[in-house]
């Protein structure tokens, strides 16, 4: 009897999990219990030259899963975008596997700078833990972040021991700006109609590609170090997409901002220390 019971348990939980899961496939969602720091969709509204961000997160971190969350709305000036820098944060035991980030500069006439970085995310819900199989089961929302960068750079450098790579991008004010609305436009459209994450055609790579495209088609072929994005920063070096300083291991390891990340951690001034400009 012992035993029959413990199998209609297994079976109910299997029926329920199963249920579940065929659940969340049949369609993406916005309401759904969110992790604290996932909570808040990124979203912006636009008035001529300025686009006003609204959460954007920046939280502060004591550990990889504990933190105070924080978002703040900005307005940006459009005019005064200059750079945009692509991040590479190659995964500890997979360094082949990365994830990816752009981060967009602004400037102002004084010469004071402003960051705003973007890490496109699988939205997790309370609780729920990343499995590579579920990235491709349609068990993710994707997300657009737009967040302030000693949350997305501190927490891999001080908190989960990650390598931490920026490069700065080949492209005019005005391709920058077309880059940046462009993917103000695409967080706009996730905030009204929620995709589901891909582990291989939809993920934070992919979807900076396409921007990429989008602008300029053709711009970035078909490549093997777009599935495998741990080598995304040499494929973006043959490209001549980023600034080179000698051969790419040379470039690779001026990127390197792992101790400037960890010296300037608390620093207001975090994004200009990590780039050398004290």
């Amino acid at each position: 009897m012992l035993y029959r019971s413990w199998i209609l348990l297994v079976l109910a939980f299997a029926t329920q999990l199963g249920c579940q899961l065929v659940k969340k496939t049949v369609a993406p969602s916005n309401v759904r219990d969110w992790q604290p720091d996932q909570a808040r969709v990124s979203y912006a509204e636009f008035d001529g030259d300025w686009a006003t961000v609204y959460n954007i997160r920046n939280c502060h971190y004591l550990d990889d899963d504990v933190y105070v969350v924080d978002y703040y709305d900005k307005r940006f000036d459009l005019n005064g975008l200059q750079t945009v820098d692509f991040l590479v944060c190659p995964f500890i035991d997979m360094p082949d596997i990365a994830h990816t980030m752009l981060s967009f500069g602004f400037g102002t006439e004084s010469g004071q700078h402003d960051q705003l970085a973007l890490s496109v995310e699988i939205r997790k819900e309370r609780g729920e833990e990343y499995a590579a199989w579920k990235g491709s089961a349609r068990q993710y929302e994707l997300m657009y972040v737009f967040a302030d960068e000693r949350d997305v750079i501190g927490v891999r450098v001080n908190h989960r021991g990650e390598d931490v790579y920026l490069y700065r991008a080949k492209a005019t004010p005005e391709q920058v700006r077309g880059l940046f609305v462009d993917c103000l436009h695409r967080a706009n459209k996730l905030a009204k109609e929620p995709e589901f994450y891909n582990t291989l055609t939809n993920n934070c790579t992919t979807n900076i590609v396409r921007h990429i495209n989008r602008l300029n088609p053709g711009r970035v072929a078909f490549d093997y170090r777009i599935l495998l994005p741990g080598h995304s920063d040499r494929l973006a070096y043959d490209l001549d997409l980023i600034e080179r300083h000698g051969i790419f291991e040379e470039t690779k390891r001026r990127a390197h901002i792992n101790a400037a990340a960890k010296e300037f951690a608390c620093q207001s001034d975090f994004s200009d220390c990590i780039r050398g400009r004290y």
